[in-house]
């Protein structure tokens, strides 16, 4: 009697766990087909923004007769690894090169330095109409950069500093609007214990900044950094304005007349632009996930 009891229960249990079975395989069986869908979806629209940098490589590796072919030919034959050293040698990169690392370089100092003291002062120091002085600052985002770009260059020309570096790299060490929110946003979230620990052994607040508080930043200030190499490696419009000798031209102010100045067939072209934009590759590349763990950080705090 008990095995005739037994048996019911077991098939019964069975069954159940079988329609259980079924059920969960039904939904990893969806859940794989959305994932595959999503990652289909995500390839290609990664390709489809892709194909104008696909479309300057292939270019700058063409002979100048396979350049304009319809239908386009994707893969040079044969390769020309020429075009770069024609590219180069064709203006004086080498001198646009180094003014650009040179200008590109001190933003990122002055944009660290001023960006981080401003920071650190409105997420640590206590003073009156903090919040409302921070409040103003970031206003200042709003304001359009055409806007202030006549009366900057008036001031810059009484100054004397039309043709020289100087527009380019002083206002980097003024605190920028967008890195000091960043950067604030990481700083509130540093622990106070560190600081109340650091001021009863004697440590001053400049010492606090400079020796607790931004070696515990370093994602934050990496993403600053990557901003401002990107933002300054790629400027065309202040080196345009404020420069006018071409020894001390940019990279993207020398790609900007490259092409009318030089007579330059449109594969040397590409082939100049693909050296220009392999800088901010590199160090995208190299520094993303420092780049990512910033961005993520700094906005979860505050």
């Amino acid at each position: 009697m008990q095995d005739a009891k037994i048996r019911p229960e077991a098939l019964k249990r069975n069954r159940t766990e079988r329609a259980v079975n079924h059920t969960q395989r039904r939904i990893n069986l969806r859940r794989l087909r959305w994932q595959a869908l999503t990652y289909a979806a995500l390839i290609g629209g990664g390709l489809l923004f892709m194909l104008p940098l696909l479309w300057m490589l292939s270019t700058s590796l063409k002979p100048s007769e396979q350049v304009y072919l319809f239908p386009p030919q994707w893969i040079p034959e044969p390769i020309q690894w020429s075009n770069y050293a024609r590219a180069w040698n064709s203006a004086p990169f080498m001198t646009y090169t180094i003014n650009t690392v040179f200008i590109t370089g001190m933003n990122i100092i002055g944009n660290i330095l001023g960006s981080s003291l401003a920071a650190f002062s409105f997420a640590r120091l206590r003073f009156p109409g903090r919040r409302i002085f921070f409040l103003i600052m970031l206003s200042t985002m709003m304001v359009p950069f055409w806007v202030t770009l006549a009366p900057t260059f008036i001031l810059f020309r009484l100054l004397g500093w039309t043709n020289t570096f100087l527009p380019l790299i002083v206002p980097g060490f003024f605190a920028v609007p967008f890195y000091t929110f960043l950067l604030r946003q990481y700083f509130m979230g540093v622990s106070t214990d560190l600081e109340d620990a650091a001021r009863i052994d004697g440590a001053s607040t400049l010492r606090i900044y400079a020796q607790i508080v931004m070696p515990l930043a370093k994602p934050a200030l990496a993403t600053v950094a990557i901003f401002s190499f990107v933002n300054h490696w790629n400027d065309l419009i202040l080196p345009l304005i404020y420069l006018t000798d071409q020894s001390k031209y940019t990279i993207s102010l020398g790609l900007a007349g490259f092409r009318n100045a030089y007579r330059i067939e449109m594969s040397h072209l590409m082939a100049a632009s693909t050296m220009s934009l392999l800088p901010v590759l590199i160090v995208y590349f190299f520094t993303q996930r420092l780049f990512i763990q910033g961005i993520v950080l700094s906005g979860s705090k505050g």
